[in-house]
């Protein structure tokens, strides 16, 4: 890595080139190129063992690269690691970053102390953030009585204390109920608002419509997509999709059937969940486009009330480009 910024790094606050990492023979990053600008909320896509975690730690300073270079609103992470730890703020996935016996506050305080600040003003940051994550009441209780959602805001408190310029997220929502997992999201949206740099690194497609302005795809290491979430959208393959079909005929086997003839091998047909409601997943054939299948129901007077895609946009190109893939 080496010292200074570039050209192409300039305004931008994290800035990874040509970026590799091995572990012996395994090639956990291959030549990873990644940029987010001040104020963007960015989402680190892939399925487990992609290298999202890997690439997290290498910006965090934790891990060195084996190659290509990083930096961090202009600065090498290499050369600047403790100018940066004031700026960086980090919200790992599990929660075994606390001491469990003392209270939300008393952790806060000590982070605080690392980072440098002096004991008042660590007790008065702890306090404005404990208020900002809606854990103020909480705050003298031991951390080992909070629950997982109080514990995942608690690390985000933990990730604000000095107002960092970049803040990276690494799975912070996957083991979370659906009301916890908004308030968290909720929290990011703020910082990122505030002007901090996000990093969102998440497997769960259902949270980067709405949350993320750009998407970066890792898989097996490498970069498959690098965009905005409506280009990710346009990448999609639907192959699966939900119908609601009527012919006239009394039970679901009947119009099954009838269905399956009609589209002689572009599809298939199966009830949604056993239902007999008239619902039936439409599976298409390879190479067999929707509008086609749905022509061949109709020629056989058969009525599609209602047609959706059974996964979302996001989802099908996801499994575009980490199955397609080349390994």
């Amino acid at each position: 890595m080496t010292g200074g910024s570039s050209s192409e790094s300039l305004g931008t606050a994290v800035f990874a080139r040509e970026l590799t990492r091995r572990f012996g023979r395994k090639l956990a990053l291959d030549d990873v190129r990644f940029e987010v600008r001040p104020g963007e909320l960015h989402a680190l896509l892939g399925p487990n063992g992609a290298g999202k975690t890997t690439l997290i730690r290498i910006l965090l300073g934790l891990l060195q690269p084996t190659g290509g270079s990083v930096e961090l609103l202009g600065r090498n992470v290499r050369r600047h690691a403790a100018e940066l730890r004031r700026l960086v703020g980090f919200v790992p996935s599990g929660d075994r970053s606390f001491y469990l016996r003392i209270s939300g506050l008393e952790n806060l305080v000590f982070f605080a102390r690392l980072q440098g600040m002096r004991r008042r003003e660590a007790k008065a940051r702890s306090l404005e953030v404990l208020e900002h994550v809606g854990l103020a009441e909480a705050a003298g209780e031991r951390v080992g009585a909070y629950s997982h959602g109080m514990q995942k805001r608690l690390s985000i408190a933990r990730a604000l204390l000095a107002n960092p310029t970049v803040l990276l997220v690494d799975e912070a929502t996957h083991d979370l109920d659906p009301e916890g997992a908004e308030r968290v999201r909720n929290l990011v949206r703020l910082a990122c608002s505030q002007g901090a740099a996000v990093v969102w690194a998440t497997q769960r497609l259902e949270e980067i419509r709405g949350l993320a302005e750009r998407v970066t795809l890792l898989h097996r290491g490498r970069v498959e997509f690098a965009g905005g979430v409506h280009e990710l959208s346009a990448l999609a393959r639907p192959r699966d999709h939900v119908v609601r079909l009527a012919n006239g005929r009394p039970s679901d086997a009947a119009v099954r059937a009838a269905a399956e003839a009609a589209l002689r091998g572009r599809g298939r047909v199966a009830p949604v969940g056993g239902s007999d409601a008239g619902h039936y997943v439409l599976s298409l054939g390879e190479n067999v486009v929707l509008g086609d299948a749905l022509a061949a129901l109709a020629a056989a007077d058969i009525q599609v009330h209602s047609c959706r895609e059974r996964r979302s946009e996001i989802e099908d190109a996801f499994r575009f480009l980490t199955e397609d893939a080349p390994s």
